[in-house]
């Protein structure tokens, strides 16, 4: 073999090892690129289902990605607050009802002028010392000295000129007296007839008479008697005291106008009675914050509610709380009040076993205004419109 065929078959070998060398380089440089350019967090690869081992987890990762994709979210949001359904309307007692209660509850009293009568009639004989004791008990019982000095004048001279002897015809004189001292020709009848604008009644009083319980209770009367009722929550000192008439409201479907805490009252009943125009209902009630009658500029502020209100329609009816209890405290109450406001009628609270019940004569004859409403427990329809004969006959029923 010459030397030039020597030279060719080496440089062949020479460039195809240079070819396998340059072949495997690029290969690898391949490898490389494609390692760099796979997203980091790949699934790992899949191993080989096994014994027991569910066909789905034969995916490794991605199996276990697609579960939890498929899960509901976890959220953060707080529950949605539902409000409770509105609690059933209340259907009222009726007024005739009330009237009868009345007289079962007083019936069953032991106050002082119940004792007096029971007294009187009780007695085979009656004498001065006779006439005595039972003045002297009515005038504990409330009635005052005037009323009293003129009932038992009145008796006396028609048991004397009569020849009364037996307690059926004393008690049929007795009860005659009373109705006629009790007055049954005064107009006890509430304004709530709507005429061109809603019949607007404020009630006014003293704290601790039960005003705004009152006013709740008064609602349920006038809805029992089909009128279309809106409240006014003008007492604002008080912090409850919008809460509670709204609630008393709610039970029989009445609505009930507020304000803040602390805000004029008067805005507040201006506001209860543009409402109730608006809407043309039968009557507002516009309620008041419990006020000290010796408090000279509360009282001015009462008189202030009044005006108010009268710029968008008159105030029917201007009803005075009193506390049956409070006796002649009561009867200093109503003065300074009618005075400032000009009261239409008197609502007695409590007058139950624990009052004395000839305060009824005495508020009247000193206000010359009637009794309108009478109280008698906690019971949301123990409100009764006063009825002087059922009144009369429910004291001298322990004399039966």
């Amino acid at each position: 073999m010459d030397a030039a065929t020597l030279w060719l078959i080496t440089g062949g070998v020479l460039v195809v090892a240079f070819l396998i060398v340059g072949l495997v380089a690029a290969n690898r440089r391949a490898a490389q690129r494609r390692r760099q350019a796979e997203p980091r967090g790949r699934a790992q690869p899949s191993r080989p289902a096994g014994p027991g081992r569910p066909d789905s987890e034969a995916d490794g990762g991605t199996a276990v990605a697609d579960r939890q994709r498929a899960r509901p979210p976890t959220t953060t949001t707080p529950p949605e607050l539902v409000e409770p359904e509105a609690p059933p309307v209340e259907a009222p007692e009726a007024p005739e009802r009330r009237l009868t209660r009345l007289r079962r509850r007083l019936a069953g009293s032991n106050n002082a002028l119940s004792r007096g009568l029971l007294m009187l009639i009780s007695r085979d004989k009656i004498d001065d010392d006779t006439w005595d004791d039972f003045e002297e008990t009515l005038i504990t019982s409330d009635l005052g000295v005037a009323p009293t000095t003129e009932l038992v004048e009145r008796l006396r001279t028609r048991f004397r000129v009569d020849g009364v002897s037996d307690p059926g015809t004393a008690k049929a004189i007795l009860r005659a007296e009373l109705v006629q001292l009790v007055d049954p020709n005064l107009d006890r009848a509430l304004a709530t007839e709507r005429l061109e604008q809603p019949a607007v009644i404020l009630v006014v009083g003293v704290n601790g008479t039960g005003k705004t319980t009152t006013v709740g209770k008064l609602a349920r009367v006038l809805v029992a008697e089909d009128k279309d009722v809106l409240l006014g929550a003008a007492d604002t000192f008080r912090a409850a005291a919008a809460d509670q008439l709204e609630t008393w409201g709610s039970r029989v479907g009445v609505p009930t106008v507020r304000g803040a805490e602390g805000a004029d009252p008067a805005s507040v009943a201006f506001e209860a009675v543009r409402a109730g125009i608006e809407q043309e209902v039968d009557v507002v009630l516009v309620d008041t914050a419990g006020r000290l009658h010796t408090k000279t500029g509360l009282m001015d502020e009462l008189g202030k509610v009044k005006r108010v209100i009268e710029r968008q329609a008159p105030v029917r009816e201007v009803l005075l709380v009193l506390d049956a209890t409070t006796g002649q405290n009561g009867l200093a109450q109503a003065r300074i009040f009618a005075e400032v406001v000009d009261v239409t009628g008197i609502v007695l609270t409590k007058l139950d076993g624990s009052a004395k019940g000839g305060i009824v004569i005495q508020v009247q004859r000193e206000l010359g205004v009637p009794v309108k409403l009478v109280g008698l427990g906690e019971g949301a329809d123990d409100l009764a419109p006063f009825d002087p004969e059922a009144f009369v006959d429910a004291l001298l029923e322990p004399a039966a």
